[in-house]
């Protein structure tokens, strides 16, 4: 702490914008000057060392990233084996699932009359436009159809990463483009992909059916995606996360760290790392905009001095720019495929806990 109190930082010598310069030239040159410019460079110096470091890395998915088509860029980290396991809003499923299946999503525009859009069956992200009938409708019985044939594979009572397994192996074997969608990449490298509030999206909706069909017993488990979350943790040599936004998203990987250490009592630490790219302010009092040094005192990170850092920006921006970093400057990672080991990791877990009781 004595360093950051000091006249001893980096001096700043205008640094020199040229043509045709590289993701890692841009970094480099946002390193040497300063605000969010920095923290991005930061992050993206953060993500090669998870990376190096052999980390297993999270990615967690707040705000609408895949209706813009930026699953397509989430399917490449989980191929280069940069993204370990996920955590989103179900919504972030439902519309990375449109382009597997061709369903139109168009580039519209924010300064309209909503009444006139609403008369003419299109709904509206911002400046996204998408089809009622033509995208949602269809989208709706594709994933009613595809829970309903993947029930018997399903185990009792599933975890939300069970249910994203099913309709990953379905977009798989049944789409048009499965290229274009992350959870097909997660589903190929048993990529576990959590959405802990799953009733708050178009996934849940679509689980009615199921419970008014009495088909209960295949319905979600969210504290079992607590309980398997937490066996990640404790698994992991060395663990650390990017996270998109805040929301439920971020505190479910966080909440890892209090769930062994303060639950548990099985193992203290919390992540290694965390890179967060946000918008929300952190004296507001919501967990979005919560410092990640403020979750050091609730056990969520090892330490607040290092290892971590908040980019206050776009992820629509911010992201793709750490990603095509990452792939420039990092050779492809064995993938560590988690789905595969993760009811193995939680029965470890709980014996290890019984024991101890």
């Amino acid at each position: 702490m004595n360093k950051v109190h000091s006249f001893t930082g980096k001096k700043i010598e205008p640094p020199i914008i040229s043509p045709r310069m590289t993701v890692s030239d841009m970094i480099k040159f946002f390193s040497a000057t300063g605000y969010n410019a920095r923290r991005l460079a930061e992050a993206a110096q953060i993500t090669k060392q998870m990376i190096k470091n052999d980390a297993t890395i999270c990615l967690t998915l707040a705000g609408a990233m895949t209706p813009i088509g930026l699953g397509r860029t989430i399917s490449t980290m989980i191929e280069y084996g940069f993204i370990d396991w996920i955590v989103t809003t179900g919504a972030n499923v439902y519309h990375d699932l449109h382009f597997a299946y061709d369903l139109p999503v168009r580039q519209g525009h924010f300064q309209v009359d909503d009444d006139v859009l609403y008369s003419k069956q299109i709904v509206r992200i911002y400046d996204i436009y998408i089809k009622e009938v033509g995208t949602l409708q269809a989208q709706d019985i594709i994933v009613q159809r595809d829970l309903r044939n993947q029930q018997r594979e399903l185990p009792i009572s599933p975890s939300t990463s069970d249910i994203s397994y099913a309709l990953g192996k379905a977009a798989l074997e049944n789409s048009a483009h499965p290229e274009k969608s992350f959870m097909v990449a997660a589903y190929k490298h048993n990529v576990p992909v959590y959405m802990p509030a799953i009733g708050d999206s178009s996934i849940g909706l679509n689980m009615l059916p199921l419970l008014l069909e009495r088909s209960e017993d295949r319905l979600p488990n969210v504290i079992l995606d607590v309980a398997e979350s937490a066996a990640i943790l404790w698994k992991s040599n060395i663990s650390g996360g990017i996270e998109l936004g805040g929301g439920v998203p971020k505190n479910f990987f966080q909440q890892t760290g209090p769930a062994l250490y303060q639950i548990l009592k099985m193992k203290e630490g919390g992540q290694d790392y965390i890179i967060q790219i946000t918008d929300a302010r952190s004296d507001t009092g919501g967990l979005s905009g919560a410092t990640l040094q403020e979750g050091k005192s609730w056990g969520k990170i090892r330490t607040s001095h290092e290892g971590n850092v908040i980019v206050y920006g776009d992820s629509s921006v911010c992201f793709p720019i750490l990603c095509s970093y990452a792939l420039s400057e990092c050779k492809k990672r064995t993938r560590k495929q988690i789905y595969k080991s993760k009811n193995r990791w939680l029965e470890e877990m709980r014996n290890v806990y019984l024991k101890k009781r």
